[in-house]
């Protein structure tokens, strides 16, 4: 997702005209690097905190945030009326993402009620037993529900549903992860309910609308990158194999 990302991003600013600064000399490399270390920190306590079991990866954003808020205090970037902002703004991004969870998990609710899934479960086999239309109607699947409903709801009631015809057609349980979270990744970041599409904006004061059509290059080659994951199984095991991990 990364590489498809940059590669996309370097074509439009290419397109644009826009140029690289001059490289910057060693010296100069080195003291940045320098000063930059305590904040570089942050990834090393969050991962490290996370992997090593000493939380949660939704309480390793509260660490985060009061780590940036030491390092805020001790490089004086941050003073009372700042502080004050910055909660009210949080307190408008949080009261989004929240009104968007809770319409997920209403919808996650009717859904199951209504025994949606286990239809869609039924449908799909009933349709075709060619597991390569079965991979890429599975992701239609993910996509279109990624787009309405938060990611934890649809984890919760599709992989329950999606996993065992998925192993039946010969995906390991890790590449069907693989696939899982990317679909959800992308439903994460596509209108309506993207919610990290939502706070996007709203930390870049732009609208959705003025945004939309900037990432239709990059939906694109995403969606080329999710078809690779699914029909590709070395993009997702040839690591773990490599390490010898499974």
């Amino acid at each position: 997702m990364g590489a498809c990302c940059m590669a996309i991003a370097f074509i439009l600013a290419k397109k644009a005209g826009m140029k690289a600064d001059s490289a910057a000399h060693t010296q100069h490399v080195l003291r940045i690097v320098w000063e930059a270390l305590p904040s570089l920190a942050l990834i090393v306590i969050v991962i490290g905190g996370i992997v090593g079991g000493a939380f949660t990866a939704t309480e390793g954003a509260g660490v985060a945030v009061l780590y940036c808020l030491i390092l805020s205090l001790i490089y004086k970037t941050i003073t009372w009326k700042s502080f004050i902002e910055i909660l009210s703004r949080s307190a408008k991004t949080s009261g989004i993402i929240l009104f968007l969870i809770s319409a997920s998990s209403a919808m996650s609710f009717v859904m199951a009620y209504a025994g949606i899934p286990e239809a869609i479960s039924d449908g799909l086999l009933s349709l075709t037993e060619n597991r390569f239309i079965i991979f890429l109607l599975m992701n239609i699947i993910l996509l279109i529900v990624g787009m309405f409903m938060d990611i934890t709801p649809a984890i919760l009631i599709f992989t329950p549903i999606f996993l065992p015809i998925a192993i039946s057609f010969g995906m390991s349980e890790i590449q069907f992860g693989v696939m899982l979270i990317f679909n959800m990744c992308l439903g994460n970041i596509t209108p309506p309910v993207g919610s990290v599409l939502f706070v996007g904006c709203g930390i870049g004061d732009v609208t959705i609308e003025k945004v939309t059509p900037k990432l239709i290059p990059y939906f694109i080659v995403l969606i080329l990158a999710l078809l690779a994951v699914t029909f590709i199984p070395a993009l997702s095991l040839g690591l773990p194999k490599l390490l010898g991990l499974i």
